[in-house]
């Protein structure tokens, strides 16, 4: 791989895609355990959150795009724009790939697996966990840096949403109930 030839950008576009796509699902996965509410709800609720949150930042991100470039242009007086919709492409694939991780135990209870209704949010922790510090690691083979501090500083910023989100899940459920 020629580190040269990869547009930073796109980089870019792939970490902040697949970091809010784990933690955003994961933080609705939490929520709801938090409530103790039921798998199908954790199953509705991710997948919806999962692609409008996707939809919403990868046109976030093509809207930034085309925002930044076009004021370049009028400072530069250039008439070019170049691959606005990669970046957002990049980003809502790596949000969507990244955001189903968190659910696959629920999905795959609910085709038929054998995992008890009480494993699931365990499996889901464990499975976004890994997955957080793996994405996180894996930004040292583009950057500076050391790989396992890497993946711990993406899974400790989850770790906080994560547990935010499954507080406020369960005072909620006190409150109203």
């Amino acid at each position: 791989m020629n580190l040269k030839t990869i547009n930073p950008k796109f980089l870019k576009a792939a970490v902040y895609g697949a970091n809010d796509g784990i933690i955003t699902t994961f933080a609705v996965v939490a929520g709801v355990a938090g409530a103790g509410l039921s798998p199908s709800i954790v199953l509705i609720l991710g997948i919806a959150n999962m692609i409008a949150d996707g939809i919403s930042m990868g046109v976030g991100d093509f809207l930034g795009e085309r925002s930044e470039q076009r004021f370049r242009r009028q400072q530069e007086k250039s008439s070019q724009l170049d691959g606005l919709w990669r970046t957002g492409l990049i980003t809502f694939i790596a949000f969507v790939i990244s955001g189903t991780l968190p659910l696959l135990p629920y999905l795959a209870s609910a085709f038929g697996a054998p995992i008890a209704q009480s494993s699931q949010f365990l499996a889901s922790i464990i499975a976004t966990g890994f997955a957080m510090f793996v994405i996180g690691s894996l930004r040292t083979i583009l950057t500076a840096g050391t790989w396992w501090k890497n993946g711990i500083e993406m899974l400790g910023i989850g770790a906080i949403a994560a547990v935010a989100a499954y507080s406020i899940g369960a005072a909620i459920e006190r409150w109203i109930i």
